[in-house]
């Protein structure tokens, strides 16, 4: 699990507390709290996101913080073995032999990658439709972080309209000179300043931290998918798994290598 997402987060919430109690000598937090505030801001991003794209796309969101929380971490060091691992089957029992061999793994790409590898198409082609595939997934994950994109450019707007709603609200009801006036002026100027306070929050404490782990996940299964190709076509074209193996190990950094070494020395 990535940890990095709900840890920067609750960082980010304590020092905002510790801000918000210790700025001032009272302590008073109570005034942060501002329902209308929350509602104009929070619900009016979520209705105009809802808006904005196709309920299909918007529905994603959900299965979107797996992702985010990196529960679905893409490993370049395990796709190497199992690269390795499916070069030596078809160096010993054939190419024909890792259809079979193939269907134990869960990655879709992988699996499709090597059946077009065993159908004997020319490696050429087997590399410009994978690059192809690769082009569409990448379009298709750029839909997913722009839904947070949109959220970022929209939440300070909502908290913009929450600060001028509630100017409006004390101009339009002042009265200084009655009784029960200021608290009527404060409540509205609370809800001014608390509604930009919102949009602020929501775009730097969820919008755009979303979004960049939504863009880290994406190039790390981008690279793993790009590790299948080059090892798919070595494959084809009966490259020795030694070769194959130390060529897709030039594409980690130092530590990886290690990584992928030591798996190697537990299956041994």
């Amino acid at each position: 699990m990535n940890i990095a997402f709900p840890l920067g987060l609750l960082i980010c919430i304590v020092l905002l507390v510790f801000g918000i109690v210790f700025g001032q000598d009272s302590g008073y937090i109570a005034g942060f709290l501002n329902a209308p505030a929350f509602l104009i801001v929070v619900g009016g991003t979520a209705a105009a996101l809802f808006a904005s794209f196709p309920v299909r796309m918007t529905a994603k969101m959900f299965r979107h913080i797996p992702v985010i929380l990196g529960l679905t971490k893409q490993d370049p060091a395990k796709t190497i073995k199992i690269i390795a691992d499916l070069s030596y089957v078809a160096r010993k029992q054939g190419l024909l032999s890792l259809e079979e061999s193939v269907e134990e793994y869960d990655d879709v790409f992988l699996r499709d990658s090597v059946k077009l590898a065993v159908d004997a198409v020319d490696p050429v082609k087997t590399r410009m439709q994978l690059e192809n595939e690769l082009s569409v997934i990448e379009a298709r994950h750029a839909q997913n972080w722009e839904i947070y994109d949109r959220g970022a450019a929209l939440a300070p707007g909502f908290g913009m309209l929450g600060t001028l709603a509630g100017i409006i609200i004390m101009f339009g009801g002042l009265r200084f000179e009655e009784e029960g006036g200021m608290p009527f002026f404060s409540g509205s100027l609370s809800l001014a300043f608390a509604a930009v306070f919102y949009g602020i929050l929501l775009v730097n404490l969820f919008f755009i931290p979303a979004a960049s782990q939504l863009r880290a996940a994406h190039a790390e299964e981008m690279f793993c998918k790009e590790l299948i190709i080059e090892g798919v076509i070595a494959i084809q074209a009966g490259e020795n798994p030694r070769h194959i193996e130390e060529k897709l190990k030039t594409f980690l950094t130092q530590s990886e290598r290690r990584k992928a070494e030591a798996a190697y020395d537990e299956e041994a």
